[in-house]
């Protein structure tokens, strides 16, 4: 639409200056054809009954064949030529018919464009009329040679400037809104997760402001109904473990096995519920700073230490492998742990019994978690991560939450999860972390861990 609107200007401008230049050109020409049949008319007198005509020599000059520019003609009511500027004696416009009032006349004779005006002159019963006019296509009329050529002279200059005009306006309308394209791109970054981004109103264009204002306003009454959903959650699932400790202490008192034991295995998964209620709460809430560092092998094998008990019982086995050396990442140990463990204990479910749960440490901070289990099949992929899915709802022991857990944690952390089916069976889960140089604390405490895993006993199993 800009260039549409700079190409109708385009066209508009000269075509307008050119209308106002032929408008005045003609104006002019009139007012000089009708001063000089006036100043021709005060010179016409009657005698006797006869006209005659006695021009000044500046006149007859003027009036020269020789010059051929302007010509007069004094004619009368019956059409007859009284008075002419050229030897053969004739009407300047011998087809118009003769008014009461002043015209202005054209004639196209053979190789000239005649222009003039026609005005009555009478004296007692006689009338004349005087005719002047312009030789248009005489090389002295040098205006008319301006008019005709105005366009295509213009256009050469005009065409550039305009060019340039749309060039600079298209530099300044960019730059204005510069500061729009910044805050588009920070508005992309907004997501239920990142609800505290605002836009800047920086630089912003003064009628774009109350738009930006609009949205940030928008983003505070979003960022309030996540606030209170979160706090709902975690208020709710804190507020359970009362109910939970009850039941489990009045499940302790029961005599007959039969009817406790079943009771037990469904608080037990009312517990881990509530657990992973909590710690999604909380870990929606979790703000991690850069300076954040922790040693992913120090991390796996506290998990693992931690997690060896349960795989015992299940009659399954743990193997940590890989680097021997701390692997340092962005991120919190205890958050990051808590990703190994929601992941292990996944596996450890899903893995048959008799089978190893492998965890395997890069020194490119990349950490895989793999089973012997089932697989994940294609269609599930995308719905693996997903809060409260579960592939088969009839079972219990979990609500869903462990692997969006997982995938929160890692978002924080400036990481990525990703699985895939293993070619000999089940599946592997792959955490991607940001490696980062190690502080000379840090590689303190990476020795110290060292000497104490060394100092421990032989890998679990």
């Amino acid at each position: 639409m800009h260039v549409v609107a700079v190409g109708t200007i385009a066209l508009f401008v000269p075509l307008s200056l050119y209308l106002l230049l032929v408008a005045e050109t003609s104006s002019l020409h009139r007012e000089a054809m009708r001063e000089q049949a006036d100043r021709i008319a005060s010179h016409l007198v009657t005698t006797g009954g006869r006209w005659r005509l006695d021009l000044p020599k500046d006149m007859r000059d003027l009036y020269s064949e020789a010059l051929g520019r302007y010509i007069y003609a004094v004619v009368g009511d019956d059409g007859t030529v009284l008075f002419s500027s050229r030897y053969a004696a004739q009407a300047i416009f011998p087809d118009a018919p003769f008014t009461s009032k002043p015209e202005f006349l054209q004639a196209e004779p053979p190789h000239s464009n005649i222009s003039g005006t026609r005005i009555p002159r009478t004296e007692g019963d006689h009338t004349v009329y005087i005719e002047v006019a312009e030789n248009l296509s005489h090389r002295d009329v040098l205006i008319d040679d301006i008019v005709s050529n105005f366009i295509p002279r213009v256009a050469w200059i005009t065409l550039p400037i305009l060019l340039l005009l749309l060039g600079v306006e298209t530099h300044v309308v960019r730059r204005v809104f510069r500061p729009v394209q910044e805050a588009s791109e920070r508005a992309r970054q907004i997501s239920p997760r990142r609800t505290d981004i605002r836009l800047s109103l920086q630089d912003i264009p003064s009628e774009i402001a109350p738009l930006v204002v609009a949205v940030n306003e928008a983003l505070d009454r979003l960022e309030q109904g996540f606030r209170v959903q979160r706090e709902f959650t975690a208020d709710a699932a804190h507020e359970l473990r009362t109910p939970i400790t009850i039941l489990r202490t009045r499940i302790d008192t029961l005599v007959d096995d039969r009817v406790a034991e079943p009771l037990r295995r469904d608080l037990e998964t009312m517990t881990r519920v509530v657990t992973q209620l909590l710690e999604m709460a909380e870990v929606e809430n979790m703000a991690l700073g850069d300076s954040e560092r922790a040693d992913l092998l120090a991390v796996a094998a506290d998990v693992i230490a931690f997690l060896v008990p349960l795989a015992i019982a299940e009659g399954r086995s743990i193997a940590l492998s890989g680097v021997e050396e701390p692997v340092w990442v962005a991120g919190h140990a205890e958050v990051i742990g808590r990703a190994f463990r929601n992941l292990i204990e996944n596996a450890i479910r899903h893995t048959p019994a008799g089978t190893v749960v492998e965890v395997i440490v890069e020194a490119d901070g990349t950490v895989h978690v793999c089973d012997e289990g089932p697989g994940i099949a294609d269609a599930e992929r995308e719905f693996l991560f997903r809060r409260f899915w579960r592939r088969d709802r009839k079972r219990s022991g979990g609500a869903g939450l462990g692997l969006s857990i997982v995938r929160r944690i890692m978002e924080l952390s400036g990481g990525s999860v990703t699985v895939a089916n293993r070619t000999d069976g089940g599946a592997c889960f792959t955490l991607r972390f940001r490696v980062v140089p190690a502080a000379a604390d840090q590689d303190g405490a990476a020795v110290v861990q060292a000497a104490e895993r060394d100092d421990g006993a032989a890998p679990a199993s």
